[in-house]
């Protein structure tokens, strides 16, 4: 499965059941020399553990703990690779490489404290003056180390400097915005530029500091896992314990977002609406934790400067159980707080199930679409599953009598395999019909097919995809285009993920009398996936039949430009793939509709233009440090930013005057789906939301404009797509001139 592109769940909820780590811990040493012959017997790029590979494995931890290169110098590195580099893979099998991992460590980790510690006196000083004609690199990753520690502290410099003239600029911008509006400075009790910073590093800095053993063979074990291919991970406990909760879509918590403060605190951004802490009431957006009592028995634990991840860990329990939260009443962690006691809860994520809605038009026709944020599936405790779910929703679509379905899976990273295969029965017609070919590490591949079923859906389709579409989302997209059952809509292509991942408790593979406890996962690539037609997604992704402008045109974004992915190739088409006939999605009269309507639609045009800006900005990846410059840039951004919302203002305005004359759109949730009319969509209430989240100061500044009845330019386009296929359909229908099969 595909990393989701969405929020990242270790920020959305502190309250998960992790394992607690009361048992004796593993022995480290001997779980990465277990991960590494897992990985060199299992992999299914079967890679060479020779050298070449060792100093791969070094290199990629380096980069792990380093990755802009700032805190090891070209001949640190040098000697490094000359004294491991060529038996670093020997030193994991042999469970002697951790201690060179934590010496490494040890550097980095002193090399922080005297950036951080010269960083302060730096920022007491004040001494910033941004008149130099003088700019830095925007993305070091793919230049040198630094030749010494003259070049080293350089860079620091200049990264300091970028970071304040940035804050002092920021500040600038929501200034003038506020300004213009009318409304009070947001950083009135901020802290200076220079002291936010500091507070910033200040946390960084204690983060460093308190890294353990552990985490420093997690650094280890992910750059193994990572330099074997861009898929394969090594998970801690409550890396594993996230995974879990992202394929299920289920967890046990308070029912509260997170955020780290640069003070120390952690911020809450957001709360379930009818999770328990909703329920419970005395928690409050905003609130600042201060202090955790994870038993509640009296006994806080201070969170100050902790990584969200281990404050995750601190708000830990079971279903049933309470936690204690301290909250600080002030603006500083110190100020004095109140205690919230809340009872741990099992918490469904209805913002990542399917959900849909019903466009019905004035003239009559009705048009669903279909979000379906990610291919979850049963996984421990959990009984949710995509399929299940996307059924209620396509049979209450059918007795709404819509004329046309769109599934919008933009930014769908995957999920489970099965699910996939179930749910493309939904669409194709035919007896068990293959919907993708695996191929395993021994090279055996198998036709896997859809259960023996007719289709639930046969009308009109089209499937809306970006270039963050990856994996199981790709499988299908491949299926619907090969079988012609649907249009592909969206970016020019989707990620191109065309490999199969397993999940192995390592644990499992350790001597029955060693410790065991807490060893974590390894998740690694195992097969290949091929379309029915013998072609592959890898690198390449499924292209778009109607191809919509994206901001991925200006990045090197997708598998291709992913280090150590696999090679795409080919096998045979698979047997029995009857395709329907492609004819019948008249693709030539929709791609031409399409493109006459985005060459004219305005949200393109601007898109077009910031895609072009992007890559000239690449291309130069350098940033200016001279104040007045910033400022001119930042001019330059505002007077476009001014012009596009004042004159989306006035086009939007007459948009949505349109839309309620021809468009009415209704809700359809999974609990909708079960009522005898489906409610109106309004965007306006927060109860119709899963999480009401605070709107900061800052957030309330911004003015840009809402779509149009809450539909963006992608789906709008999407919909007239959809309506050009069900007219064409219709019109020939009655013609007599649609080819059958």
């Amino acid at each position: 499965m595909f990393s989701r592109i969405r929020l990242t769940l270790t920020t959305l909820f502190a309250s998960l059941i992790i394992p607690a780590m009361t048992a004796p811990a593993a022995d480290l040493n001997l779980v990465g020399s277990e991960m590494v012959r897992m990985l060199q017997n299992g992999h299914y790029g079967r890679l060479a553990y020779d050298e070449k590979l060792g100093a791969r494995f070094l290199n990629e931890y380096l980069e792990a703990i380093d990755p802009q290169k700032v805190y090891f110098t070209q001949e640190e590195v040098d000697v490094l690779t000359k004294n491991y580099g060529s038996r670093f893979h020997d030193l994991l099998t042999a469970g002697e490489a951790l201690p060179i991992a934590n010496q490494i460590f040890d550097l980095y980790r002193s090399r922080v404290k005297k950036q951080v510690t010269s960083f302060q006196k730096i920022l007491r000083e004040k001494k910033f003056t941004f008149e130099d004609d003088r700019s830095i690199n925007t993305d070091r990753e793919d230049l040198p180390w630094p030749k010494d520690l003259a070049e080293m502290r350089n860079l620091w410099r200049l990264d300091l400097e970028d970071l304040v003239l940035s804050e002092i600029i920021r500040r600038e911008q929501l200034d003038h915005l506020a300004m213009a509006q009318q409304k009070e400075s947001p950083f009135i009790n901020d802290p200076t530029p220079e002291e936010k910073i500091s507070l910033r590093y200040d946390r960084f800095l204690k983060a460093v500091e308190g890294s353990s053993p552990a985490d420093v063979a997690n650094y280890l074990f992910s750059a193994v896992a990572r330099a074997h291919d861009p898929h394969c991970e090594y998970q801690s406990p409550r890396e594993h314990e996230q995974f879990r909760i992202g394929v299920s879509n289920q967890l046990v918590g308070i029912g509260a977002s997170l955020a780290a403060e640069d003070d120390g605190a952690t911020k809450i951004r957001g709360i379930v609406n009818s999770g328990p802490a909703d329920l419970q009431g005395d928690l409050q957006l905003g609130d600042r934790i201060i202090a955790v009592d994870s038993l509640n028995n009296g006994n806080f634990e201070s969170i100050l400067f902790l990584p969200i991840g281990k404050v995750v860990e601190k708000i830990l329990g079971k279903e049933g159980s309470e936690v204690g939260l301290k909250i600080s009443e002030g603006s500083s962690p110190d100020a004095p707080g109140h205690v919230v006691v809340i009872k741990r809860g099992k918490i469904t994520i209805k913002d990542e199930l399917v959900t849909a809605k019903v466009h019905e038009f004035k003239s009559g026709k009705k048009l669903g679409i279909i979000d379906i944020p990610s291919f979850y599936f049963p996984y421990g405790q959990s009984t949710k599953s995509v399929s299940a779910d996307l059924e209620i929703v396509l049979k209450r679509m059918m007795k709404e009598e819509v004329d046309g379905i769109a599934l919008d899976l933009r930014n769908n990273g995957g999920g489970s395999l099965d699910e996939v295969v179930r749910l493309t029965g939904f669409f194709v017609p035919g007896s068990r019909v293959p919907v993708v070919q695996a191929k395993s590490t021994s090279g055996y591949t198998e036709s896997l097919k859809a259960p023996q079923r007719r289709p639930l859906y046969t009308g009109p389709l089209v499937m809306l995809t970006s270039k963050s579409s990856a994996s199981a989302t790709e499988i299908l997209a491949a299926a619907l285009q090969d079988y012609h059952r649907a249009v592909i809509i969206g970016e020019s292509s989707t990620y191109g993920k065309g490999s199969i991942q397993r999940n192995f408790d390592i644990s499992e593979y350790m001597p029955v009398l060693s410790d065991r406890e807490n060893a974590g996962h390894i998740k690694f690539t195992t097969g290949k996936y091929y379309r029915v037609t013998g072609g592959s997604v890898q690198q390449r992704g499924v292209v778009s039949d109607v191809v919509l402008p994206g901001i991925s045109d200006a990045s090197e974004y997708g598998e291709a430009f992913a280090e150590y992915a696999l090679p795409y190739d080919l096998i045979r088409k698979a047997t029995d793939f009857e395709p329907l006939n492609k004819r019948n999605l008249f693709l030539p009269i929709l791609q031409e509709k399409s493109q006459a309507r985005i060459n004219k639609d305005q949200d393109f045009i601007y898109l077009r233009k910031d895609i072009e800006r992007l890559l000239k900005e690449k291309e130069e990846s350098r940033r200016t440090l001279n104040i007045e410059k910033r400022r001119h840039e930042l001019a330059e951004g505002e007077e476009r930013r001014e012009a596009r919302n004042a004159e989306r203002r006035t086009r939007f305005t007459k948009m949505e005057e349109e839309d309620q004359k021809n468009l009415t759109t209704y809700r359809l949730t999974l609990d909708d789906a079960l009522e005898d009319s489906l409610p109106l969509v309004d965007l306006d209430n927060d109860d119709q939301t899963y999480m009401r989240s605070e709107k900061s100061k800052i957030a309330a500044l911004d003015d840009t404009p809402t779509w149009p009845s809450g539909i963006d330019p992608v789906e709008r386009e999407s919909l007239n797509v959809l309506r050009d296929l069900a007219e064409v359909i219709k019109a020939n229908r009655v013609a007599g001139t649609l080819k059958t099969d």
